[in-house]
């Protein structure tokens, strides 16, 4: 059995936020062994480890498989997002540097007068924001508004859109759109 069977229980258990105790109670084995198991002192039988695991409840086959560490980057600083806008238009993209982004998640800010240019936009997927200051002016198709603080939006990105901003202060808002668009 692998040598790690210990450490990845005790971390399992934890994030399920079991006690050791509590589970020991759960599987009917002693709060003992279950202690030695965690501190891969004593390796448990295929039987006894399925005993444990169905008390948690996972299966065997999930248990080996399933990563318990964040491998990716989780949190990031302010001086960790690029901007990937251009202009007047600023788009600090959180989650840049993970290969398989499955959306982008932004902070745009959008000087006064500035826009997402003349031609409007359109691609796969959906996207919703919030503004956070400042107001913005979004096109979608036909219909147009003004939003503020606090207002948000949500659409089909395959509808032609422009964002821009006609205040006299800069408009800063968060974004998230799918897919994830390569930049």
């Amino acid at each position: 059995m692998s040598d790690d069977v210990g450490p990845r229980l005790r971390a399992l258990r934890t994030l399920r936020g079991i006690s050791q105790r509590e589970l020991a109670k759960r599987c009917g084995v002693t709060h003992s062994s279950l202690s030695l198991i965690e501190q891969n002192k004593v390796s448990p039988s295929v039987s006894s480890l399925k005993k444990i695991l169905d008390a948690i409840p996972i299966s065997v086959g999930d248990f080996f498989t399933m990563e318990l560490e964040n491998r990716n980057q989780v949190f990031y600083r302010a001086d960790e997002l690029p901007d990937i806008g251009s202009g007047d238009v600023i788009y600090q993209l959180v989650g840049a540097n993970r290969d398989t982004r499955a959306l982008s998640f932004m902070i745009e800010t959008y000087e006064a007068g500035a826009d997402t240019g003349r031609e409007m936009i359109a691609h796969r997927g959906e996207e919703a924001g919030v503004i956070l200051e400042g107001e913005i002016e979004i096109t979608i198709g036909a219909d147009s508004r003004l939003l503020g603080p606090g207002e948000a939006y949500y659409f089909n990105t395959n509808v032609p859109h422009r964002f821009r901003n006609p205040g006299k202060a800069a408009c800063k808002l968060v974004s998230c759109c799918t897919p994830a668009k390569s930049f």
